[in-house]
């Protein structure tokens, strides 16, 4: 595994510092719109806008990679983000925000087609696996540890997100300065959505649901925390468990995922987070129960993702497995962009613990759908699936291809295998 990510550390590196200021600022809205007194209808518009950029992103950066280059992209997407981050504070106002979500979620999108295009020309067959989950967990932690960051300033002045501004632009040296540029990023046009549906029902809706649980764990989850008057350190600590879970969940997920009925895994842990969020609404604002109501809530979101993935692969031909990637990603990011804006209008016409109703409805409607698909379709043979990577809801399409393409080779090099070694019996 070492020599494995000799070639990479750089870019892992780089994408830690990215995350770390990125995660940053998803947590300071919630804080500081609760200072300035924002609605929680406006932040939720001020997430939404996040994830419209990013799915923009998405889309157009690729376009801008071939044109100029993924350095030149890199470095320019960069700047941009740095500066939005900086911008916040200078004009506190529920549509300038927006307008500022817009801008970073599209460079974060950007930023992330060209550091995963890199990381996948970087690596073989061999270690594609190993570098993609190293990239999956670089992530993560960065969004973790940004909690603990909060903590070394008040989100009522400024320094806080300057100091995220500094970290996303210190984040660019390891990077370029260790990479050099390579074949522009192919990300294969999304498959219509209806062709999708009709391919993987399940796989279809499920993402689609999943996204709005997402964009409502990372975005609006400071704003309940800043509603119910948890402190500074209290909304972090919250925000962290909603991500650690993920880190402690998603391998038992994934092992479970290629022994048995994905359906039922899928059902499973829906009903896992469903019921930690009612546990979540029934706690009022006793602290700890609400961390691990957050935690395993926040801890099957990931895995669901990756799950539904995988699923979706299982029921398509290889060929179409890139365009499905797309599809599913455009899916989950029309999810994302609703999720926020329905809690935001529940929390408003409620109360702030609606965010754990919204959540908790979402989940149940996962469940209940991954349970009428059992009836309609036969079960898959294990041995027929393709392999489980855990991909995080964040990544690009370049990096949903590239696990998806992994993962259907893994799993036709382990059937030769086993029908080498039945023959040889």
């Amino acid at each position: 595994m070492i020599q494995v990510l000799s070639g990479v550390w750089a870019l892992l590196l780089g994408i830690v510092l990215i995350m770390l200021g990125n995660g940053m600022h998803f947590t300071l809205i919630g804080l500081r719109g609760g200072i300035e007194g924002f609605s929680a209808t406006e932040l939720a518009i001020v997430t939404s806008g996040y994830f419209a950029g990013f799915l923009s992103g998405a889309r157009l950066s690729p376009v801008l990679i071939r044109r100029v280059g993924h350095v030149r992209v890199f470095a320019a997407l960069g700047s941009f983000m740095s500066a939005g981050l900086v911008a916040f504070p200078l004009v506190t106002e529920p549509w300038a925000w927006t307008l500022l979500r817009l801008l970073i979620g599209f460079c974060m999108s950007g930023i992330y087609v060209t550091a995963e295009s890199w990381l996948n020309d970087a690596s073989t067959n061999e270690t594609r696996g190993k570098v993609l989950a190293a990239y999956m967990i670089a992530q993560t932690l960065g969004i973790i540890g940004a909690q603990g960051l909060l903590n070394l300033g008040d989100a009522a002045t400024s320094a806080l997100f300057i100091g995220a501004s500094i970290l996303v632009s210190v984040s660019f040296a390891p990077i370029l300065l260790s990479v050099s540029p390579v074949p522009a990023a192919a990300v294969t046009r999304p498959m219509p959505l209806l062709t999708l549906f009709r391919g993987s029902p399940l796989g279809t809706v499920g993402i689609f649901l999943l996204g709005g649980v997402y964009a409502t764990q990372s975005g609006m989850g400071a704003v309940f925390g800043s509603q119910i008057d948890m402190s500074a350190a209290q909304i972090s600590l919250f925000v962290a468990m909603l991500f650690a879970g993920a880190l402690v969940l998603q391998y038992p997920i994934g092992w479970l995922s290629d022994r048995m009925d994905r359906r039922k895994l899928i059902f499973g842990a829906s009903l896992l987070g469903a019921v930690c969020c009612g546990l979540g609404w029934v706690s009022g604002d006793d602290l700890w129960p609400l961390m691990g109501a957050a935690f395993f809530a926040g801890g099957v979101t990931t895995p669901l993702y990756a799950l539904f993935l995988a699923y979706t692969n299982d029921a398509l031909d290889a060929e179409d497995m890139p365009a499905a990637s797309g599809g599913l990603v455009l899916t989950f990011g029309i999810g994302a962009i609703l999720g926020p804006l329905v809690t935001g209008w529940t929390m408003n016409a409620f109360d702030p613990f609606a965010f754990w109703l919204a959540l908790g409805a979402t989940f149940a409607a996962i469940a209940l759908y991954a349970l009428y698909r059992m009836t309609q379709r036969p079960v898959m043979p294990s041995d027929e699936t393709e392999s489980y990577l855990g991909v995080v809801p964040s990544a690009s399409p370049v990096a949903v291809q590239a696990a998806g393409a992994w993962a259907a080779e893994q799993a036709e090099a382990e059937r030769e295998t086993e029908a080498y070694n039945d023959g040889q019996s």
